[in-house]
């Protein structure tokens, strides 16, 4: 005999104790209902069963309750050796839905079993054919979902497809699936394809799937891990009734399309010879930016921070953010040099960047949600993707300073290019501070300009991924591709786009299929290397003419509005190339992309800064830093730090770790904001640091000391970062252009690794002021020192950054009167004049001064410092509290102030060296008993060079032979800046010992 038994889930656990004896031949499966035979002189199983049945058909209380569940829940059929049952009215009725049946017709009951292949099963073919059917046409559903974007007609050149994956998916067809095309199914719970319908044929069912995942518009999600987030993606895209855009809206965006066509045209008219790395064949940019501000700014968003490479920078800053046309038309009038920068009453004179790198901030009315919108566009050098950490940087800080906890005020937009996309490292480091608690933005819109090239190098030849929007899948964003010649698709998906980072606070990730028009600039010739692709593109329709006509044809607009609004952005244009030529609109300030409101108020003369603090406030800091609250359990370890802490503060000296507690400290009860991140900063990499302190019976309960000092006190954040330093770097850059008033630090792991982040650092940090006008106060910390670690872990290339100091090593800076009228003292006037300061320190009360002179000058000046390994332990770098009371301050070097100071006439030699090299100098010295001998003259800030004070040293020892020592090679280190100006400085005194220095 054989048993039947149609099962879609299984049930042992459902079944009582008797049946689990009497059933050890149940085949359990999902879809196919097929049972194994069953000798006839053993039905016991099938028998037991039906007696359950027949039971439960009289009585569903009369079975045990597991029985109950499966007769309701299961298509139960008699063995055929007992009687062939029809299926149930409800199996019926969806036979007769999905078209195996004809209405009102019954299943014949004589043909219920069928042979099958193998001779010793039989199967129900009407229930396994009906589940199986309707399981295949939920798989072709599924099908399209994740695989549908590999046939999407995404290249509006028909030339390529954005997917280098040659393999196209063979189950996006009915043929593989041998169905009806006419044949009626329900429509699956799975898809929002049949809107209010509930049943469609298979092949309306398949049109409406290819419309949404195989037309212009190319979806990839389903590796998301949330049903909640894919299902919102499916009804956004599936639903029909949503794609639909109102008349205000579509009028809203021609008038945009206009404005970004018309600009590039006449820009190329006007100066058909200038590099201006335009917009054209993805003109579409425009409006699709402005519909995603719109629909953040209707759901609360008033500040977007935006950065980008340079292809359609002109385009975003005249018609995104609405930057006055004069502005940027006397950019390019070579008539017209920028005048120096006037800002509330400071004065700063750069050296400008080309018009294509600039950025801007500018506050408008958004004319769609009628709300007042800041859109800031940060200025980004030619390295490509280098800005995104720095966006999101100064978006984090924005929110920071504003409260925005969700980013419901703030949010991040970053445009790039394909081949940057999938080619800069940066990318991947940036997506994975996306998540991290004191990095996370709370979502970015990424729109990539997918120009389907490179400079001149073709995709195939620039990625190995599939897609150049792959890294992003990483962080489970959603990636929207799509044909940036279809404008209603590409307005569709910026506007879902904008509403998936407000409503999940996620990246999302917009690709825009398009071409260049160009080469990569307008003096190229792209022939050259692209000559099929470029024969193309030269036929190819400009997408304002083909959506507009498409708009007038189909009655959307009249062609008379469409031309009245094409004259009327003509003669804004023309206004505005007249307007540009007055001098008045050449000034630096009008592209400052981070500016600081009230902060350069003073006229001068500045004093340097006294940075000294009472000792009262010393103890209560260094006191409070290691307090615990109760029930914290401290590791045994740091009890011993602790107490060795206490005795120096009882003996009121310091050690590294107490200066910087008391740096960062005293700045907090300011009330300024301290950020302080890096690998490892926490604990600190030579665990010196401690300010984070981990309870060691709990998990994940920590304390941090400094935040609770005062309850006016400034917030102080300390974070570890990713292991990164690239993006690490960048984003403490764009949170330090924020706001002036914050003191920001990052610390590298050891000081070598900072070469990983090098691009950050000239590009950006050495030269940001120079190229955009733009001042920061970020301090490096720089761990360096040949301390026997090898070669990896000793040097910060200290020469590098004084390489790039901006300082006239042949110059000896004074000041003249009534010309540099800001300053009466010369080091403040050198401070102003230089890119940044390069430091590298004795004690710990001068790192407490530098830290507190950050935020004690008139402007901001980036700090470089080369921190010390061995002298966070060493007794000898130590400082007692007088060192940093009132009236004390940072000290640009440490002369000599033992013996040799007593008798000058009698010295023999100085030395200047810097850092720790000075300790053991005075080591050797002493051994040698040459106290009398020697004066050592400690260098602590490199750049501006001391000239003043150095000079006051050789006066004071005219014998002595002047000597530089360092623990670098020669060619590294401090020398070879040190050197020409110390030659400088002895050639302007008329020293002949200018000539020792230069042997």
């Amino acid at each position: 005999m054989e048993r039947l038994i149609s099962i879609s889930r299984p049930i042992a656990n459902a079944l009582c104790s008797q049946c689990s004896k009497n059933s050890h031949n149940f085949i359990i499966q999902r879809t196919v209902h097929k049972a194994a035979r069953e000798p006839f002189m053993s039905a016991s199983s099938s028998n037991y069963i039906d007696e359950m049945y027949d039971q439960w058909s009289k009585d569903p209380h009369s079975v045990h309750k597991s029985w109950d569940i499966y007769f309701k829940n299961q298509m139960y059929q008699r063995p055929p050796t007992l009687g062939v049952t029809p299926p149930s009215p409800a199996l019926t009725q969806y036979y007769q839905k999905t078209g195996f049946l004809a209405s009102g017709q019954q299943p014949q009951q004589s043909t219920q079993l069928q042979q099958v292949a193998d001779s010793t099963v039989l199967e129900l073919p009407v229930a396994s054919k009906a589940i199986a059917d309707h399981m295949a046409v939920q798989a072709l559903v599924r099908s399209y979902q994740m695989r549908g974007h590999k046939l999407a007609q995404l290249d509006p050149l028909g030339i390529n497809t954005a997917d280098l994956d040659s393999e196209r998916p063979n189950d996006l067809t009915p043929k593989f699936y041998n169905f009806n095309l006419d044949r009626k199914f329900s429509v699956p719970p799975i898809t929002f394809i049949g809107g209010n319908e509930t049943e469609l044929t298979l092949r309306e069912l398949i049109t409406r799937l290819e419309n949404v995942y195989c037309r212009t518009i190319g979806l990839e999600y389903m590796y998301i891990n949330s049903y909640e987030k894919c299902n919102w993606i499916r009804h956004r895209f599936e639903d029909p009734s949503l794609k639909k855009l109102t008349v205000n809206e579509i009028e809203r965006s021609v008038k945009r399309l206009i404005r970004a066509s018309k600009f590039e045209d006449y820009l190329s008219k006007k100066w058909s010879s200038e590099k201006r790395f335009g917009l054209e064949g993805c003109e579409v940019l425009i409006p699709a930016m402005k519909i995603v501000i719109d629909v953040a700014s209707g759901k609360g968003v008033d500040t977007v921070i935006m950065g980008m490479p340079h292809r359609g920078r002109l385009n975003v800053l005249a018609n995104v953010t609405r930057k006055p046309l004069e502005e940027i038309f006397c950019q390019f009038d070579p008539k017209l040099e920028p005048s120096d920068v006037s800002i509330d009453k400071a004065y700063i004179i750069g050296t400008g960047d080309v018009k294509y790198h600039l950025g801007t901030c500018i506050e408008r009315v958004n004319r769609a949600t009628n709300t007042m919108v800041k859109l800031a566009v940060v200025a980004n050098p030619s390295h490509l993707e280098a800005v995104d950490p720095v966006v999101q940087g100064k978006t984090r800080a924005e929110q920071f300073y504003r409260g925005d906890k969700q980013g419901d005020k703030v949010m991040s937009l970053i445009l790039h290019g394909d081949a940057a996309f999938a080619g800069q490292g940066v990318v991947y480091e940036t997506f994975h501070l996306s998540d991290l608690p004191a990095y996370t933005t709370h979502g970015t819109v990424h729109i990539i300009c997918n120009n389907q090239i490179g400079f001149t190098t073709d995709p195939r030849m620039a990625r190995s991924s599939p897609y150049c929007t792959d890294v992003a899948r990483v962080v489970n964003a959603p990636i929207f591709h799509v044909n940036a010649d279809d404008v209603d698709a590409v307005l569709h998906v910026a506007k879902v786009a904008a509403e998936w980072r407000c409503t999940f606070k996620k990246d999302v990730v917009i690709d825009l299929v398009c071409y260049r028009r160009h080469g990569h600039n307008e003096m190229d010739e792209p022939m050259f290397t692209q000559p099929f692709m470029y024969k193309k593109i030269k036929k190819q329709t400009h997408v304002l003419d083909k959506w507009s006509q498409k708009l007038i044809s189909e009655g959307t607009i009249k062609k008379e509005w469409y031309e009245a609004e094409q004259a009327k952005y003509q003669k804004i244009l023309d206004d505005a190339f007249q307007n540009s030529k007055l001098p008045s609109y050449a000034k630096d300030k009008n592209w400052l992309d981070s500016p600081w409101k009230g902060f350069f108020t003073g006229k001068g003369p500045f004093p340097y800064p006294e940075t000294g603090i009472p000792e009262d406030t010393i103890n209560t800091i260094l006191t409070k830093a290691h307090e615990l609250p109760d029930g914290f359990t401290l590791h045994r370890g740091l009890k011993r730090v602790f107490d060795n802490r206490a005795k120096l503060l009882s003996e009121r000296t310091v050690d590294w770790a107490l200066g910087e507690s008391l740096g960062v400290g005293s700045v907090l009860l300011d009330g300024h904001h301290v950020r302080l991140s890096g690998q490892d900063v926490e604990r600190g990499t030579f665990s010196h640091r401690h300010h984070v302190l981990h309870d060691q019976e709990k998990d994940l309960v920590f304390h941090v000391p400094l935040n609770y000092l005062s309850s006016t006190q400034g917030h102080y954040t300390i974070c570890n970062s990713s292991l990164s330093e690239f993006a690490a770097l960048g984003f403490e850059l764009g949170y330090s252009t924020t706001n002036p008033n914050s003191l920001v630090i990052w610390e590298a792991q050891f000081g070598d690794f900072v070469n990983n982040a090098q691009c950050i650092i000239d590009q950006f940090i050495s030269s940001g002021q120079a190229k955009w006008v733009r001042q920061s106060g970020i301090a490096l910390l720089l761990p360096h020192g040949y301390e026997g670690q090898g070669p990896e872990h000793s040097s910060a290339r200290l020469e590098r950054f004084l390489q790039m100091a901006d300082e006239d090593e042949d110059f000896v800076p004074q000041l003249q009167s009534g010309k540099h009228l800001h300053h009466n003292d010369l080091s403040m006037y050198q401070l102003d004049e230089t890119n940044w300061i390069v430091a590298h320190l004795t004690t710990p009360a001068n790192y407490f001064h530098i830290l507190r002179r950050q935020l004690a000058l008139p402007f901001r000046k980036p700090l470089v410092m080369m921190s010390p390994k061995s002298l966070l332990r060493l007794e000898e770098a130590r400082s007692s509290f007088d060192e940093m009371l009132p009236g004390t301050k940072f000290k640009r070097i440490y002369p000599e102030e033992g013996v040799a100071n007593e008798n000058p006439q009698e010295v023999e030699k100085i030395i200047f060296c810097s850092g720790k090299t000075y300790y053991d100098l005075v080591k050797e010295r002493a051994q040698h008993k040459l106290e009398s001998k020697i004066a050592i003259v400690r260098i602590e800030q490199l750049c501006p060079f001391p000239f003043d004070l150095i000079r006051d040293e050789l006066e004071k020892y005219k014998k002595a032979k002047v000597c530089f020592a360092q623990e670098e090679h020669k060619n590294m280190g401090p020398y070879t800046y040190c050197k020409p100006r110390l030659a400088c400085l002895l050639r302007s005194m008329n020293d002949d010992r200018e000539a020792d220095i230069n042997n």
